[in-house]
């Protein structure tokens, strides 16, 4: 097969018109042209009046050796490569162990079902309930203020990410094409084809709901155990290798293959690490705000006169800014045609996210501006230092907000005057369940509030109206990515515990569903490796991770 990359073509352009242009690009007739198959499809925005489509093909054509030959010089007209994923091994028929995943999120998922397909029958233990129960009780603390710690937006399965925009793209690097692994197994739980070819895919919390079910099962099928509501509540270490896990219980779940899948928000289990000598280590993340625009205003401002039309579906934007005091400004997790949600975990705090469906057809736009803290700034020099800062900003926003869950609001203009708001505008804000108008100076470290003060207004040069009065900022935004990171060598191992394998967000390799499903894979291949008596492959792990925002 040929990859042709780089076919630009009209917005609305008829059904025809790609394989004319495929013929044209090559100069071959149309009987030649035995198949084509859309790899990739994008839009270049740069003009907006004349919008175009972008594609990237693979096809099949008569005499590709001579078309090669023809095109050799030509970037865009390449063989295809080859995606195929590539197991590392299969598990004997006789398992001497089973390796255990803590966490179903993304990466918790991903590992168990590369570990199942390979024959390893790997018991997952998650501290929340299944996708359908955590889902009730999710709307408990957005409809009635009422908080289960241990099944919410954070915890139960299918992780943070089931409430979310469910972005299913990343900056990460992926030589082995593990990310279409990652896609292909969600389109055979359930997810549209499209996500394999457009160039940013989406799914949306409803229909993630389902997928997660399917994967679920498929585990399940292949001999795979998840079981739900099982706190991890302590490791067993036996001369420096993990030996098995505690469950709250009491329970003692015995392997010597452990893979921490856990999510950026399970604070005691970090606690309980850092108590039993497992190597963790502070790492930077982002504190900041939500911030609500009406999507008409951010379709305008991105798409012009395009704006509306059902290709190109709701806008989104990345925005950046560098501030004069050092700081780092940016979009976080923006969500086209979605809700600002409720996040917390624990009782007493406030915390905020992005959520969108499929449709993306909300009326509001939202996403974090968040401003980058280095270790430096957290109150100590120990490991939970960072998690301490984010508990006590999460707790000052629950007194800001009426001690009740609502979270502390106000709108974009009052804070760049520095006055309190006294009532809403034209922008109604979405966080259930419910806001309290107030003045956000206190929400924050006084940086953080100077370096957004400052880049408000610079994104409204980017995007017009970015800085209107009525728009409206709600917080607080602390859990961006994991306040530590659980570190661990080129063999996906912790540093100083053997068997023990830290993985994805929470462990600090991971920032969104896709690159925390693809380090799933990686340390899933690395506990195969590992259980057959395989060398093990360079991690690159230390190279830090990719976001999916």
């Amino acid at each position: 097969m040929l990859r042709l990359t780089e076919i630009k073509l009209p917005l609305d352009h008829p059904p025809d018109a790609l394989r004319a242009a495929i013929l044209k690009r090559l100069g071959v007739a149309d009987e030649d042209l035995l198949d084509v198959h859309i790899f990739k499809r994008a839009y270049d925005a740069r003009k907006k009046h004349a919008l175009l489509l972008v594609y990237s093909v693979d096809i099949r054509v008569k005499e590709e050796a001579a078309l090669l030959k023809k095109f050799r010089n030509d970037p865009h007209v390449k063989p295809s490569p080859d995606m195929a994923y590539q197991f590392v091994g299969r598990a004997p028929a006789q398992l001497a162990e089973r390796p255990v995943i803590v966490g179903f999120g993304p990466c918790g998922i991903f590992a168990a079902l590369v570990l199942a397909q390979m024959g390893f029958k790997p018991i997952v233990l998650e501290r929340g309930k299944s996708v359908r129960e955590r889902t009730q009780d999710t709307w408990g603390l957005w409809r009635k203020k009422v908080l289960n710690p241990e099944s919410n937006v954070q915890f139960g399965e299918g992780g943070a990410g089931t409430f979310s925009d469910g972005k299913l793209y990343s900056q990460i690097k992926d030589p082995r094409h593990l990310g279409r692994k990652v896609l292909t197994e969600f389109v055979k739980a359930g997810a549209p084809d499209e996500i394999l070819y457009v160039s940013k895919p989406h799914i949306g919390t409803f229909r993630l709901v389902t997928m997660v079910e399917n994967i679920r099962h498929e585990i399940e099928r292949l001999g795979g155990e998840i079981r739900f509501q099982q706190r991890v509540a302590d490791v067993l270490i036996e001369d420096a290798r993990i030996a098995g896990v505690v469950l709250a219980g009491g329970e003692l779940v015995k392997s010597r293959h452990v893979v921490l899948a856990l999510g950026h928000s399970a604070r005691d289990t970090f606690e309980m690490l850092h108590a039993r000598g497992v190597r963790l280590e502070a790492k930077p993340f982002s504190v900041g705000f939500r911030i609500e625009h009406p999507q008409s205003l951010i379709d305008a401002a991105r798409l012009g006169t395009n704006a509306g039309n059902p290709m190109l579906g709701a806008a989104d934007y990345k925005l950046v800014h560098h501030a004069k005091n050092g700081r780092a400004v940016y979009s976080f997790c923006m969500c086209p045609g979605g809700t600002v949600v409720a996040a917390t975990s624990e009782t007493g705090c406030v915390v905020t996210n992005g959520m969108s469906q499929y449709s993306r057809n909300e009326r509001n736009a939202n996403a974090g501006i968040v401003v980058g803290i280095m270790p430096e700034d957290f109150p100590g020099d120990d490991p939970l230092a960072g998690m301490r800062l984010q508990r006590e900003l999460e707790a000052r926003a629950f007194d800001l907000g009426g001690g009740d869950y609502r979270a502390p609001a106000q709108l974009v203009g009052d804070f760049l005057d520095g006055r309190p708001s006294q009532a809403l505008g034209s922008v109604e804000p979405s966080y259930q369940p419910g806001v309290r108008l107030t003045d956000l100076v206190t929400a924050l470290p006084g940086y953080a509030i100077e370096a957004i003060r400052e880049a408000l207004p610079v994104f409204d040069r980017q995007i017009r109206g970015f800085a209107m009065q009525d728009a409206v900022l709600t917080g607080v935004e602390t859990r961006t990515s994991s306040p530590v990171r659980i570190t661990r060598g080129d063999d996906f191992q912790s540093v100083n515990v053997g068997g023990l394998y830290p993985a994805g967000e929470g462990a600090g390799y991971a920032g969104g569903i896709l690159s925390a499903a693809v380090d799933g894979i990686r340390v899933a291949e690395a506990v195969a490796r590992d259980m057959l008596g395989l060398e093990a492959a360079q991690s690159g792990a230390r190279a830090g991770p990719g976001c999916d925002y």
